[in-house]
């Protein structure tokens, strides 16, 4: 029976920290303990923690600004568990989550997992969509969880768990954002741990509320890859360039209606059968035509916000070459 630690960060989210204790508080399987790490917050949520403590084994720590990658480290250094769990605040968790966690690892042993995300039925349609767009394989690959994914997998801190080892022998998280939860999965494979993917502990994960603020989170994503290349150069794939070159295809074809316009009619209808194919998945995946048109807002938003940041932070690294930037 494993004595599990959850980890929670948290910045000026109180009100999201509340329901996911909520949801912790149902869990079916009692041996854990649960740590909140305020990052430097001016909304706390000490008053939150402090109406879960009948409810829950829970401690709540306070410090200066740091970043989620270091106040997870916080977290890890004063955990009493032989297992880590991490989550970010906008999750809810599925009330046998972890049963279902501390089986699978006394069937086949993981040093480190991770697992997927969905949409609850309470989400609202742009949330929905929003999940769509990051969790479907015609969108992302399927690298945040799928079934079907491409390359390896690597669990990412959302939803994420690693052994006290792990974190004794890596040391745990080297940069303060940008990347570092991919940045520790890589150096956790590295390093030889058994790391893979628990299909069935997945989390309710809220993500942005508004697609402006998803293409904010989505931009800061394209940077983080571009910071995780300048540790780990052999780690940037063709897949990577993707979305990217989806805005660069996109300028393309506009400068072509004006130079040839039979290459930029060829341009528009593979750009409009792959907006179909969204469109008809998402709505036959939700089971909402609407939903399915918002997703496709939502993948676009997604390919250009993560586009542009990988574009300009690629620019920047080319101009002013850098390795092993933190922040």
């Amino acid at each position: 029976m494993q004595r599990f630690s959850i980890i929670i960060p948290v910045f000026n989210r109180p009100q999201e920290l509340k329901e996911l204790l909520e949801s912790l508080s149902c869990q079916t399987y009692k041996n854990f303990e649960v740590i909140i790490v305020e990052d430097g917050s001016s909304l706390k949520a000490d008053k939150v923690v402090e109406d879960f403590k009948e409810k829950l084994e829970i401690r709540y720590y306070y410090k200066p600004n740091s970043g989620q990658g270091f106040s997870r480290n916080y977290g890890y250094e004063r955990a009493s568990g032989d297992y880590f769990i991490v989550f970010d605040s906008d999750c809810l968790i599925p009330e046998i989550y972890l049963e279902l966690v501390n089986r699978s690892l006394n069937i086949n042993y993981l040093d480190a997992y991770g697992g997927p995300d969905r949409e609850h039925a309470s989400f609202s349609p742009v949330q929905k969509a929003i999940s769509y767009a990051m969790t479907s394989i015609f969108s992302t690959g399927g690298i945040r969880g799928g079934k079907k994914r491409v390359g390896i997998f690597h669990p990412r801190s959302f939803n994420m768990g690693i052994s006290r080892q792990v974190f004794e022998e890596t040391g745990g998280y080297i940069l303060p954002k940008m990347g570092e939860d991919l940045e520790l999965s890589i150096r956790i494979i590295k390093k030889g741990f058994k790391v893979g993917l628990i299909p069935e502990a997945f989390v309710f994960h809220k993500r942005r509320t508004s697609f402006n603020r998803f293409f904010q989170q989505l931009h800061f994503f394209g940077r983080a890859r571009i910071n995780v290349f300048r540790h780990y150069p052999n780690e940037l794939k063709i897949t990577h360039f993707f979305p990217a070159i989806v805005v660069l295809s996109v300028l393309i074809s506009v400068l072509l209606l004006f130079f040839n316009f039979t290459l930029f009619a060829i341009a528009v209808a593979c750009f409009f059968f792959y907006s179909l194919l969204l469109i008809v998945d998402a709505s036959i995946k939700n089971k909402s035509i609407l939903i399915g048109f918002l997703s496709l807002f939502a993948v676009y938003t997604m390919l250009f916000g993560y586009g542009i940041g990988f574009i300009t932070e690629g620019v920047r690294q080319l101009i002013h070459p850098k390795k092993g930037v933190s922040n």
